[in-house]
């Protein structure tokens, strides 16, 4: 595969000049018209009906010929000019057309898509500007994908007036220095430049918000209309086709027990369970589901997961009852407030699922084309929340039109659709991080680093890293909550010696509230990164020497750790341990790992016990039972949707599905859990890294006393702090240790007098 891609310069490649940019709300009304006619037509204005005004913006597709035209476009002869031939249309040649010049948001721009065969295609991009009756500009973005040559650097389009669509056609006229050119002709296909379908479900006791009225809060802005405004329509103004799945249908809670607050894992395996009833749908399909509340707590308002399913679709949570629910105390209009985030938050996960970064994001590694970021943006794609002071939030709103910014609608429309579809190729070879902004005196440092005396893993063994951001001033400072466990907020590399480096992708992506905390001098925050595997498969598995690095993007700076080197040794297990390999390196089982288990990957949760039964002492074990044990001790809710097959797609609530409770099996859990980090625990908090190792023992004394059994969840703690202490880990983490195992001895005792 051979890829050719041309950008301009960062200064000029995506400013588009101002009179030709249409950001009105588009209402009819006669200017906005008049600048988006089409050229021939502009003459006729007061003799056409306004309902027979067309737009010249919108999907085009290839007639059988190619066109051959005196010089210029159709109807411009020029008797000087030489001719351009007329070539017939290859079989097996299928092209498109993408004009965006006029009507909701033009970005005066063109793209183009030319398909030969099963595997070749061409993509290129233009920026236009109004020349006469015609639009032309230069081509700056190229791909081509095993396809044949496309030499040309510059577009001319003009289109044909006509009252009916099926009777408007656009002619383009590609050309170059010392190149022969080229017209085709394209008939006019939608007024929308690519298709999707949304599906909407709500968890019992959910409502879930697809649909606002713009006007119900009194802070907006005085040009926004006032409108019943649908996620549909949000997504119909960025230039899709959308349809939608059926009502808003409910999933029943009542088989799903008294918890109505959802984990990391009932969470994707609804997801898997969703999708892998809808395996055989198109591509372009996402699902959107409204429930309660994340056990994380009311800081996460949404979830969307990337590549569900075998066909890579994509599904987004929203939590409705998280701090999206909450109005600044005072606010005038509390109800549509709430009513506003929530829609603003569906959006927002939604538009995730286009692949578009947050708007302060957008120049994390290489995209399409470099884009800048957007901090101030009044776009769905940025946090009100998140907006400097004065004004913050409230300022937001105020100037806020319920769109997408024209760089992020340039992306949707005109990108090549694999990347908007499912996410970007790899991109990063070499280092990708030299343009990062580093401070030469900066109040941070970021390590990245392993709890081994030296970073030797076993082949199998999941490669688990921890991050330390340490304030290395003089002074305290402000630092998000949760900063090391925002992905979104890092560029991960990984890179094996001799290959080309992998981007770390997250199955997840998490919209939290952002809340600020004092780091003081001196001090260091730590987190651990499951990097072994990501969205893609896995990042480490083979044999042989990695070097994985990490920039964590702050808003003045980027913080770029050290790189870290480390070796995954040969196998030393014999057949078994590469018979199993073969089906431990799958995608599934990469996101068990990831997920801390499933209730409905049952193939792969049948991988990892083989992998217990057959490698017991090794350190892949340690990890599987951990994966195991976290399923088999709790009671989680899953998604049943009745049969195996649908005749079409519809919403799970149309399915008949509803959200169960499945048990657990207390005695497989606690042998797992002792096996996984009570029988080894030097072992375990080394594979494991310091930071999940505390976790999962945690997590297992939390299980424990949650059972009943609080002298076995202080015995927990104590080895923990024993394992611990041995290993330099800081007091204060031990001390905390110690204060929850005094605090599990004290229920048992009190228990004991009862």
């Amino acid at each position: 595969m051979s890829t050719d891609t041309i950008a301009p310069s960062r200064e000029s490649r995506m400013r588009l000049p101002a009179e030709d940019t249409n950001t009105g709300g588009g209402n009819g009304g006669l200017p906005e018209l008049q600048t988006g006619l089409i050229p021939q037509a502009a003459e006729l204005l007061p003799f056409i009906p306004p309902i027979l005004q067309r737009k010249a913006s919108g999907l085009y597709l290839l007639t059988p010929l190619v066109l051959g035209l005196p010089g210029g476009a159709e109807g411009e002869a020029d008797a000087d000019a030489a001719p351009i031939p007329i070539i017939p249309l290859p079989i097996g040649v299928r092209e498109e057309l993408r004009l965006d010049v006029d009507g909701r948001y033009p970005q005066m721009a063109a793209s183009g898509i030319l398909r030969t065969g099963l595997t070749g295609r061409t993509h290129w991009v233009a920026k236009l500007s109004k020349v006469g009756t015609s639009w032309e500009g230069p081509i700056f973005y190229k791909q081509v994908i095993s396809g044949p040559p496309f030499p040309y650097a510059s577009v001319k389009i003009t289109t044909s007036f006509a009252l009916l669509p099926s009777l408007q056609y656009a002619t383009a006229v590609f050309s170059a220095p010392g190149v022969p050119s080229v017209a085709r002709r394209y008939k006019y296909s939608s007024p929308y430049f690519r298709s999707v379908e949304f599906e909407f479900d709500c968890a019992g006791g959910t409502t879930g918000v697809t649909a606002i009225n713009t006007g119900a809060h009194p802070n907006r802005p005085a040009t926004l209309p006032v409108e019943n405004l649908t996620i549909e329509e949000v997504y119909r103004r960025a230039g899709f086709s959308v349809s939608k799945s059926g009502g808003d249908s409910v999933v029943p809670m009542t088989a799903a027990g008294a918890d109505s607050k959802w984990s990391d894992m009932e969470m994707h395996d609804a997801m898997q369970t969703y999708w892998s009833r809808f395996a055989n749908k198109a591509q372009w399909s996402m699902w959107t589901f409204f429930a309660s509340l994340h056990e994380s707590g009311t800081s996460l308002g949404g979830i969307m997961f990337d590549d569900i399913g075998p066909n890579h679709r994509q599904g987004t949570a929203i939590f409705e009852d998280a701090f999206i629910k909450n109005p600044p105390a005072g606010d005038p209009a509390p109800a549509a407030w709430a009513a506003r985030m929530r829609f603003w938050t569906a959006c927002h996960e939604m538009g995730h699922a286009f692949n578009l970064a947050h708007s302060w994001q957008k120049a994390l590694g290489t995209p399409w084309v470099p884009l800048s970021n957007e901090p101030n943006a009044r776009s769905f794609m940025n946090y009100p929340y998140n907006q400097p002071q004065p004004g913050g939030e409230h300022a937001f709103f105020s100037d806020f039109q319920f769109r997408f910014s024209d760089q992020e609608l340039l992306f949707m429309r005109h990108a090549p659709e694999r990347f908007v579809e499912m996410g970007a190729a790899d991109w990063f070879d070499h280092h990708g991080l030299e343009q990062a902004r580093v401070k030469e005196q900066s109040e941070f440092r970021l390590d990245l680093r392993v709890n081994r005396d030296t970073p030797l893993f076993e082949f199998m063994e999941p490669v688990v890293v921890e991050l330390k951001l340490s304030n290395v001033s003089d002074q305290p400072q402000l630092i998000r909550e949760r900063l090391l466990s925002d992905v979104d907020a890092m560029t991960i590399i990984v890179k094996r010696d001799g290959q080309p480096a992998r981007t770390y992708e997250p199955y997840a992506h998490y919209c939290y509230r952002h809340v600020n905390k004092v780091l003081d001098a001196g001090a260091a925050e730590y987190d651990s990164l499951f990097v072994a595997a990501s969205r893609g498969g896995w990042n480490i598995a083979d044999p042989g020497y990695y070097t994985l690095q990490v920039a964590l993007h702050l808003p003045e700076q980027d913080l770029v750790s050290n790189p870290l080197r480390i070796r995954v040794a040969p196998p030393k297990g014999g057949y078994d341990q590469e018979f199993l390999a073969q089906d431990f390196f799958s995608d599934g089982v990469g996101r068990v790992l990831n997920f801390d288990g499933s209730k409905v990957l049952e193939k792969e949760n049948d991988v990892l016990q083989e992998v217990v039964v057959r490698l017991p002492e090794s350190r892949a074990a340690t990890h599987a039972r951990v994966a195991l044990a976290m399923t088999a001790g709790c009671e989680c809710k899953v998604l049943a949707i009745p049969g195996k097959s649908s005749a079409r797609q519809t919403t799970a609530g149309e399915a008949g599905a509803e959200v169960r409770v499945v048990r657990g099996d207390a005695k497989q859990a606690k042998e797992l859990w002792a096996a996984a980090l009570m029988a080894k625990p030097g072992l375990a908090a080394e594979t494991l890294g310091h930071v999940d190792a505390k976790y999962y023992a945690d997590r297992y004394s939390a299980w424990l006393g949650a059972n009943g059994d609080n002298r076995d969840a202080a015995h927990v703690q104590e080895q923990l702090h024993e394992t611990l202490a041995a290993r330099d880990v800081l007091p204060r983490v031990l001390d905390e240790v110690a204060d929850k195992q005094k605090e599990y001895e004290s229920k048992a005792t009190a228990k004991g007098r009862k």
